[in-house]
């Protein structure tokens, strides 16, 4: 419950928690920005190579970690996938009845994508481990929405291509082929099955799963800031603004007071808070690249909404705590 709070006042105590958080995650992204712009230690062929292993093997061995050490019956919780789910399939309909007023038709791929697909896998980890020291809600998160978030990107980018497109048997057969070879979703179906088992991990194991999980974190953030580019986001200034906001904020104030209503608090709710406002994924910009688009629109909102994230976080984690539902 809330007390003695005033919206003219300042809760230090709280703002300190929220900053305590976000702020560590944001300079370590900083540094990978300047080791890539001021130093070229970390140039651009490093950083792919860098996120590929991130996203391929550690981040899926941190998912497992964590998954595979709790208690399965205490981490499920299929309601919140369902409305994980849901949620990410209206957020993508409304960036799509949205785009229908934008008037070059060939940014409207762009401007839906970058407004509802989120780094939530990165820095969502990143945030949980902060706060809880573990991501089982996170993972819940990531089974609702990442099959329907590259299911839609497909599909998307592919109808909505300069000069047209189609789907074709070949598109959808490596689009499931992917989803189901997803390192991120493995990693969280084996924790799980592992949980559910109850099977023991040896001493060396854990040792070894533990070890090569830590590394997921501070390698992702140092490869997400090698990848902001000032100099790519000169261009679509209005629609890429947009559909930040969309991704930093509207999402994330029409749809948390539901989960709220629902009943979810703590943990649970700040992963559907990362769900909502992670600001916009760097694969937006690869994807829509590989797909026959310019992309000057995506990298400028993954560039913004990465930017605008460290005070967008530390606002909704102030808000949160200072109602008292995290």
């Amino acid at each position: 419950m809330i007390t003695n709070f005033s919206w003219g006042e300042i809760d230090t105590e709280k703002l300190i928690f929220s900053l305590n958080v976000t702020m560590p995650i944001f300079f370590i992204m900083v540094l990978g920005y300047l080791l890539h712009q001021k130093t070229r230690l970390l140039n651009d062929s490093f950083a792919g190579y860098l996120n590929t292993f991130v996203f391929q093997i550690a981040l899926p061995v941190q998912l497992f970690s964590s998954l595979s050490q709790s208690d399965f019956h205490t981490v499920w919780n299929g309601g919140v996938v369902v409305f994980c789910f849901t949620v990410s399939l209206a957020s993508i309909l409304l960036m799509f009845c949205l785009s229908r007023f934008l008037r070059e038709k060939s940014l409207r791929a762009e401007f839906i994508q970058a407004g509802y697909r989120g780094s939530q896998a990165l820095l969502g980890t990143a945030i949980m481990q902060n706060m809880y020291g573990e991501t089982g809600s996170l993972a819940l998160i990531l089974i609702g929405a990442v099959p329907l978030y590259n299911i839609a990107a497909v599909v998307i980018l592919t109808l909505m291509a300069p000069g047209g497109g189609c789907l074709d048997r070949k598109t959808l057969g490596r689009t499931c082929r992917g989803i189901v070879t997803n390192p991120i979703i493995l990693g969280i179906a084996a924790g799980l099955l592992w949980s559910l088992l109850e099977i023991p991990q040896p001493v060396i194991m854990q040792r070894a799963v533990s070890s090569l999980s830590a590394t997921a974190t501070p390698l992702g953030l140092l490869a997400l800031g090698a990848s902001i580019d000032p100099k790519k986001a000169a261009g679509c200034w209005k629609p890429t603004v947009v559909s930040s906001a969309f991704k930093l904020f509207i999402f994330a104030a029409l749809f948390l007071p539901l989960a709220i209503w629902f009943g979810w608090r703590g943990e649970v709710l700040m992963a559907i808070l990362l769900m909502l406002g992670s600001p916009t994924t760097v694969s937006c910009f690869s994807m829509a690249r590989s797909m026959g688009h310019e992309g000057t629109l995506s990298s400028s909102a993954v560039m913004l909404t990465t930017v605008c994230s460290a005070f967008s976080f530390t606002g909704w984690l102030y808000l949160l705590r200072t109602f008292g539902l995290i």
